[in-house]
Formats: C-alpha cells, structure tokens, sequence
C-alpha cells in the first residue's frame, strides 16, 4: 500500500464509500462526479491500478477537486485495498478482458459492483461473475449511458407505447469516425484478446439498446466481419510507403492526420506518457500497424426471442459520428438519426465525448403523415446521458419508469450478441446463443 505525497484526509462519516480499480481515461469520469456534484452523499476511499504514475495523476485530480488524495494500491494488493479502506462499492475501469477478475473478487469480499461496459468479454468469463453474484448474493451494475440519453429514452417510450405496432425488423448503422474509431486501433482494444474486438467492447452499447428498447434478449446471429481500413497491409494496398511503430518521436507521424501526439494533450501526456517506464504501455500507436487483429468493418443479422429480426453495420472509419436506426412495425415505422461529436478518449474536454450535433426522430404511422417527435433539451456528454446515470448511480434513489438501471444480466445479454458475432465471422455458420450462455429474460 502507499500515499502519494499529497496529504490525505479521511471520509466524512455517513458517505458511501467507493473504491475504484483502474484509473484511465474512463475513471475521471466517476471520480470527477463523486468528488464534485455527490461530494455530500460518496467519497473515493481508495484507488487500484497496475501503474502508480496513472493513480498519482487520478490523486492530484482529486486535490485539485476538493476531495482530498486517497490511499493507492498496485493491482495485486486489490485484497488488501478492500480490507484497508472498506468500501461499500467498488468501481471497475480496467482493461475489458481483467473487468471479471475485480468484480468477482469484489463481490467475494462483501462489496457490490458498479462496472464499465462491457461486462466482460467472453462467455467463461461471463459465467464466472454469474456464479458470483449467485454465491454472494451482492449485486453488478452495468454503465450502460446510452439508455440515459433522452432521445434512446424517447425511442423507448415510443415503442412501449404502441405507436408502430409489433416491431418486425429493425435496421441499424453506426459509424464511428476517424478521430474516435481510430483511437480503438491505437491502443489495447486493437488485440482481441484484451477487448473481444468492436462487436464487444463498442458495439455492446448498441445491443444493449436494442435489448433494452424491444424488451427482448438475442437469439441467434450470422456475422461478417474484415479490417478493410486499418493496418498495415491495408494501407500499403493504398500506397502508403512510410510507416511507424508509434507517433511519439517520429518524423513519420508528423504528416500522419492518424497520428496521436501524446505530448500536445497535457491529460494523455500525464496518464500515458509520463507513465509509459511503469509498464512499456504505449498509447499512441499508429492505426497502420502491424499487430492489429479486430474488425472495423462488421455486418450482423440478428433474431429475437420476441421474433423480432435486425440487421446491423458498424464502420470503424466513417466521414461522420453518429447512428441511424429505423424501427419497422405491424403500425408503422420510426426513424432516428443522431450526429455526434468527434472526439479522441480522454483527449480533451470530458463533457464533449458523444456530445451531440443533430438528432431527429421521425414517426411514421401507417396512412398518417409523418410527425418529427419532440425530444426535449439534452446537454452534456453521450447525448446527455452520462449526467442521468450519474444521478442514478450516486443521486437520491427514485423509481425509473423507464427501467433503465442494468444488472450483469444486462450486461451479459449485451456481449452475447458480440460474442456469438465473433463466433459466426470465426466459423461461417449461425450462431444460436443459447449454445454460449443462457441468460433469463
């Protein structure tokens, strides 16, 4: 265990204490909102990672916010970071494929979870927070944001009220740009093995949405899937001739728009750079490298148990940010654009990521004229999501009449569709995802 050397001080009294493990990018997110807007009800007691550089920078943020420095502990004294600082709940920000080793363990030691999406990254590991969960009895929350955003809220209203009938199929197209979907292909999410590729760790979000906007959990998919855009070879077929490992230091990336220049961004510079002799860990490395082996071109056709059927795409490399999704029912149809901002992770202005440009949603009923829905004010990052969930996770407890608080069951019926997808492109053949895990309605 050790202090940074700014002084800490000890929780108030009567606050909910949360630990968090892994202090990257995505951490600040919750950190910032228990320090500042929940300082009254929640304070951080403690913090975890592999990298003391990172958890010393995450330290000083919480000073400069008025919480005070909390104790550090590097990865393998996660036990005794739980026995030290007693927390009631435990906030988990790691890298995908290490998401089931805190939350099982955290649940073992008597604490509930809230997790970064996605759950975890593969049907074993899946199993083996289930069996956590049913031997503790304490509970995991997944951050699915998205649900938050009021236009993904009115979409569920909308369709929970009838206005389109049955929904029969729905077609749905998300694009990720090159500032933000490239940023996958510069660090670890660009190994499999670390995020279980795009269809787990991105395209969950977009899965949980239909899960949660049908009410319906996935049965059965057929996906392809092929790096089109990204890599080394691909960019020699379009006659690329420099290349470079990584864009620190290189005369190569100075002329690459793909670039990431880790010593323009003061937050990136801090966490990565900076803490680079720690653990070799590079966070800049260029997207046409060698050493890349995820998709980001992938199309998916997808049933439901509730007979619904959805085609998918997503594009890892698009001119713009945003989603399309168009809902077909036995009434009508519905049709949602929703533009968002490009950003790069962490590399900027936190309440800018996904915040939006445009968005519209379109109700077409059968022989009406169609009606362009008002969706209200949404301000904020994600479409004005992150701040709803936020208020959820820490707020006042109130009851959501949209049901928007997901358990691990939603965050394992969301991965499923990605992990069975990542089966189909791996074997050619459907995939029924009863055969990887069932999951309760």
């Amino acid at each position: 265990m050790s202090l940074t050397t700014i002084s800490a001080r000890p929780p108030a009294a009567g606050k909910k204490r949360y630990a968090l493990v892994g202090t990257g990018g995505r951490a600040s997110f919750f950190f910032t909102a228990i320090a500042t807007d929940y300082s009254a009800t929640s304070c951080i007691v403690g913090l975890c990672d592999t990298n003391q550089t990172r958890m010393d920078y995450a330290n000083g943020k919480l000073v400069a916010l008025g919480h005070g420095a909390v104790p550090t502990f590097l990865a393998a004294e996660f036990d005794a970071m739980i026995a030290t600082t007693k927390p009631d709940e435990v906030i988990v920000t790691t890298m995908d494929r290490t998401h089931h080793i805190y939350i099982v363990r955290a649940l073992e030691l008597g604490c509930n979870v809230i997790t970064e999406k996605p759950m975890t990254i593969d049907a074993p590991r899946c199993r083996e927070i289930f069996s956590a969960v049913e031997r503790t009895g304490n509970s995991v929350r997944v951050t699915f944001n998205y649900r938050y955003a009021p236009h993904n809220t009115k979409v569920f209203s909308i369709l929970r009220s009838g206005a389109i009938g049955t929904v029969t199929s729905v077609h749905f197209e998300w694009m990720l740009n090159t500032s933000h979907g490239a940023d996958y292909f510069r660090r670890w999410h660009r190994d499999k093995r670390n995020s279980g590729g795009l269809l787990v760790h991105k395209s969950t979000h977009h899965f949980d949405l239909v899960n949660f906007w049908l009410q319906t959990r996935p049965e059965s998919v057929y996906a392809q899937g092929d790096l089109k855009f990204y890599g080394r070879e691909n960019a020699e077929k379009r006659g690329v001739t420099q290349f470079y490992s990584r864009a620190h230091g290189s005369e190569a990336a100075k002329t690459d728009p793909f670039a990431l220049h880790l010593d323009e961004v003061p937050a990136l510079k801090a966490m990565y750079l900076d803490a680079e002799h720690e653990d070799g860990y590079y966070r800049d490395q260029s997207v046409f490298g060698d050493g890349i082996n995820i998709e980001d071109t992938m199309n998916l056709l997808v049933r439901y148990r509730n007979g619904a059927v959805m085609t998918y795409s997503m594009t890892a490399y698009a001119p713009w940010e945003g989603f399309r999704v168009n809902f077909n029912g036995t009434g009508g149809r519905l049709e949602v654009e929703v533009v968002e901002n490009s950003y790069v992770n962490s590399g900027g202005d936190q309440a800018l990521e996904g915040a939006l440009e445009s968005r519209t949603i379109t109700l077409r009923k059968l022989f009406e004229k169609p009606v362009e829905i008002d969706i209200g004010e949404s301000v904020g990052a994600h479409g004005g999501g992150d701040s709803v969930l936020l208020n959820d996770l820490f707020g006042e407890p109130v009851t959501d009449e949209y049901m928007r608080a997901a358990s691990h069951v939603d965050g394992a019926a969301s991965i499923l569709t990605g992990i069975a997808a990542n089966r189909s492109i791996a074997t050619g053949q459907v995939v029924f995802v009863d055969d990887i895990l069932k999951v309760p309605e």
